[in-house]
């Protein structure tokens, strides 16, 4: 578990360094995006990844790490909207926006420990294509409670959805590393 951690923390600064260059070129642009929005933005990595895994042929020249760095940021902004609502101006400067994104990877992150205490770190013996059709049907999940306006009657919310793809795409990204050392 403690290499899962560092692990799990290497790909976190990753993430999070990007993020913070993008607040620098973009500030918090996307403060304004609705929930199904943000959604539909994780929804086309994803299946991009997908069809990376079973297309030979590229004609963009970005893999599928770039895209699971996407998946688990906008993930972040979407718990960050989910906590502050959406505005019509960009209102968050860079520092406001890390304290929020840092406050949300560590809910997550603790989320990751506990479960993958009790699953024996199952997710290591799970294929990379496995974690991207998971996270693709967590989005269809995602997609339902939006139309549903929210409302679950047995099933969990939005936000864990939201926190189970941040995870799925991190240990995708840890297997990554693994197969490039």
């Amino acid at each position: 578990m403690q290499n899962t951690s560092k692990q799990y923390d290497a790909v976190v600064d990753e993430c999070r360094s990007l993020f913070i260059k993008k607040m620098s070129d973009y500030g918090s642009a996307w403060r304004i995006l609705r929930l199904p929005s943000l959604t539909d933005q994780i929804f086309i990595k994803a299946q991009r990844i997908r069809q990376l895994q079973e297309n030979t042929e590229r004609k963009v020249d970005e893999g599928e790490k770039s895209e699971f760095i996407g998946i688990i940021n906008y993930s972040i902004m979407a718990l960050i909207q989910l906590e502050l609502g959406i505005v019509e101006q960009p209102d968050l400067n860079t520092d406001e926006a890390i304290l929020l994104y840092d406050k949300h990877l560590k809910i997550t992150k603790e989320l990751m420990e506990n479960k993958n205490h009790d699953y024996g770190e199952a997710w290591r013996d799970m294929r990379i294509s496995s974690l991207t059709d998971l996270i693709l049907q967590k989005l269809l999940r995602v997609k339902q409670i939006e139309d549903n306006k929210g409302k679950t009657i047995v099933s969990e919310g939005i936000d864990a959805n939201y926190q189970d793809m941040i995870n799925y795409a991190i240990f995708a990204l840890i297997h990554h590393s693994e197969l490039d050392s």
